[in-house]
């Protein structure tokens, strides 16, 4: 891997023009369309190269074309948020590498060249990413509809403004000004509120749109990939600073839905788009090459994911992920703590978590209590058990030189989610949905769920093949009462991530399932 990367690096630089420029627009057409975009993550890569080697060359040619643009932008006097498209937010958003450079040098003119950057979101016709977010304007709401959307008019392309904002929060850390942090956490709570779906993701036609309320209608081009990966992003970075597990809830839902559900089951692509209902399908391809923009996002969301599941902070060990897996990690004592996880999470709640030292070391273990359950219990040889009832960070204090463990139950009791007359399945963190291929009746007909004695009952793994999770519920379906009896059929649901996920027109899946009315019910209002 790492040779396949070196010569990738070594091929790029190899394309460096003298006066430092690297991209693929020609010299009477720099700065246009998505020519900065390119240049950004041409700067990531060869940045996120140097932290590796620290080799010099790398960081030259990094270096050198930084400067390129700083001296294209201002010997012609141009304004980055007049660049490109989206009001400039795709240009802009080189925010991040810049920040970047200027950690890796020092050097006074790259910090002063993110000021800059930020500064041109508040001149005229602007994005305004920190007026519009600090005076609470809905990220759906900051523009007009304009008459051309793929343009610069749109200000509310969702995949940019994420990535300004990401970059808008690593200059917080440089600065401290809290005016950058609260303007991304405005943000972030809006989008949350607004815009992101029962399965984590969001955006229709690339853009805002207030998904939140409209996830329940079939709209095109919804859940970009490449929104999904930079939104996941975007709460893990915030989630390094703020330690809200609010945020960690976020990426989970993100994860084990909306990012895997893109993933074709062989792992050779990803869906440019993936909505609640349809099927699944690749992209376009892009600039003539066989790939697209969500085909390369795709694989950075999954690998966020261990980044996610444990954290350190000084001497406190924060675990987001309850899957199986292992850990060493460092703290900021010097010391190493060995971490096992052992569970079949997320298919149920019950997790056993063993942690070693070498020497005497007190730590603090920071468990995540998701916002998902009602009551978590907590057993450990340290103190006596909790049950624990609320969301957060369960704080665990503990001094160990030998194996100690913890036993974590979570309540994973399937839950029906109501909205807009339809109705979907949840349990834990997993969305579920209806699949064609369980050939148990029309997909699309209307159910009524029930909550009274609602129970989702595992099938045995040996009859899931296709699928990862697949669950009986039972509800009364279509629109005569008779067909099914009172007490309704079984169905079966897999979890959104399997829906679908052989990409084949024919088979059909749905999350929202539509309810049928009933004008006896007490509830029902006549207009």
């Amino acid at each position: 891997l790492f040779s396949m990367m070196k010569k990738s690096v070594d091929e790029i630089i190899a394309t460096q023009s003298s006066d430092g420029y690297i991209g693929n627009y020609a010299p009477e057409y720099r700065l246009q369309g998505w020519d900065i975009w390119g240049q950004k993550y041409t700067m990531l890569g060869l940045l996120s190269f140097y932290e590796i080697t620290k080799q010099k060359q790398v960081l030259k040619a990094a270096t050198l074309l930084v400067d390129n643009l700083i001296y294209q932008l201002h010997s012609t006097n141009t304004n980055i948020s007049k660049t490109g498209k989206y009001r400039g937010m795709p240009s802009s958003s080189v925010l991040e590498p810049i920040v970047k450079l200027f950690t890796l040098t020092n050097e006074l003119k790259y910090l002063n060249f993110a000021k800059e950057i930020v500064e041109s979101w508040e001149l005229v016709d602007g994005p305004g990413l920190i007026s519009k977010s600090l005076s609470g304007v809905s990220v759906g709401d900051r523009f007009k509809t304009p008459k051309v959307w793929w343009s610069w008019d749109n200000g509310e392309k969702a995949y940019e403004m994420l990535s300004c904002y990401d970059g808008l929060l690593d200059l917080f850390r440089i600065t401290k000004d809290s005016t950058y942090l609260k303007a991304v956490e405005n943000a972030v709570q809006d989008i949350i509120r607004t815009e992101i779906n029962i399965v984590g993701s969001g955006s229709a036609m690339e853009c805002f749109y207030h998904g939140t309320e409209h996830q329940t209608e079939p709209t095109y081009h919804t859940m970009e990939t490449c929104f999904t990966f930079s939104w996941m992003k975007l709460c893990l970075n915030l989630l390094k600073y703020n330690k809200n597990s609010f945020l960690a809830d976020q990426v989970e839902k993100t994860a084990y839905n909306a990012m895997l559900a893109a993933l074709k089951k062989d792992g050779s692509e990803f869906a440019k788009y993936t909505s609640l209902e349809g099927y699944r399908e690749e992209g376009e391809q892009q600039c003539g090459m066989d790939i697209n923009c969500c085909n390369a996002n795709g694989p950075r969301g999954l690998l966020l994911i261990p980044e996610w599941s444990i954290m350190t902070d000084k001497n406190q060990i924060f675990i987001n992920g309850y899957e199986t897996a292992q850990y060493r990690v460092t703290l900021s004592s010097k010391e190493i703590v060995d971490i096992q996880i052992i569970s079949e999470y997320p298919l149920n709640g019950d997790v056993k978590i063993r942690f070693s030292t070498t020497s005497k070391t007190k730590f603090d273990l920071q468990l995540r209590i998701p916002s998902w359950t009602d009551k978590t219990v907590i057993k450990s040889g340290i103190q006596k058990p909790d049950t624990i009832t609320s969301p957060g960070y369960f704080r665990l204090s503990t001094c160990c030189n030998t194996n100690d463990s913890v036993n974590v139950e979570f309540n994973m009791e399937p839950r029906i989610v109501r909205q807009n007359g339809f109705q979907a399945v949840v349990k834990g963190p997993i969305v579920f949905a209806r699949d064609s291929r369980f050939n148990d009746g029309f997909v699309d007909e209307s159910v009524v769920l029930s909550t009274k004695n609602f129970v989702l009952r595992d099938v045995p793994k040996s009859e899931k093949s296709d699928f990862w999770m697949t669950v009986v519920t039972k509800g009364v379906f279509g629109t005569n009462l008779e067909s099914d009896g009172k007490n309704g059929r079984e169905v079966r649901l897999c979890d959104f991530a399997s829906a679908g996920n052989n990409w084949n027109p024919n088979t059909r899946y749905r999350v929202w399932l539509k309810e049928t009315l009933n004008v006896m019910n007490t509830n029902y209002v006549a207009y």
